[in-house]
């Protein structure tokens, strides 16, 4: 998608993590999924305290490792290779999931493929007969976290809508989405709806209406 024309630039995958790294407070225990999630972790400032979590079974995930510094054994649930902060460790994977399950996450964030009004999320499968699929841990830490982070592209690769008033996906989780970052916009799921919080420079709030199927409410 390649707006530039239209005087706005989307952001790719880079600039989509850093806008959700600038995010993230001091002192939060964080997951990061599968696909852009985690990036997030490359742009976390080295002076922050952010304790990432991956569901294998480590806590202190750090940016990724230069390939001469690359450990073969250390690994994040997307089996990509991964440092350590000081004072970062690993761990059995069912300890792992207690901190996932006992609610000891202050923020998970996940890829979506849809995210409905009322924080429904749809990220495992385009339809309930998808042939391969499975749903995964996302299911735990959908439901488990304190709050759930979506970052996505805004729309399909065809144009489709993805924030839409009612996933029609089979959902991850129900209700369980608390903000949405995608290529073009920052959008809390509040009672209300979606409240723009952002968007990226030159792109007008009409023309971010027109790409979503829900409605968008200004801050």
């Amino acid at each position: 998608m390649n707006d530039t024309t239209q005087g706005y630039r989307p952001l790719g995958r880079t600039g989509m993590a850093a806008r959700v790294a600038q995010d993230i407070p001091e002192g939060w225990y964080v997951n990061l999924g599968i696909g852009i999630p985690t990036l997030v972790a490359d742009h976390i400032p080295a002076d922050r305290e952010v304790v990432v979590h991956s569901e294998n079974g480590i806590l202190g995930v750090a940016a990724a490792p230069e390939p001469h510094k690359q450990n073969p054994w250390l690994v994040n649930a997307s089996s990509q290779r991964v440092s350590l902060r000081p004072g970062g460790s690993y761990f059995h994977h069912a300890d792992s999931f207690a901190i996932v399950r006992g609610g000891h996450l202050d923020l998970c964030v996940l890829g979506g493929f849809q995210v409905a009004a009322n924080g429904d999320l749809a990220n495992w499968a385009h339809s309930a007969n998808e042939a391969g699929k499975q749903i995964g841990g996302a299911m735990d830490l959908a439901v488990g976290a304190k709050r759930v982070w979506v970052v996505m592209e805004h729309t399909t690769k065809d144009g489709g809508a993805r924030i839409l008033p009612r996933c029609s996906y089979p959902l991850t989780a129900a209700a369980c989405v608390s903000r949405v970052y995608t290529n073009l916009a920052v959008l809390d799921v509040t009672p209300r709806g979606f409240v723009v919080l952002d968007m990226v420079a030159g792109l007008g709030f009409d023309e971010l209406q027109a790409r979503t199927e829900a409605p968008l409410l200004r801050e």
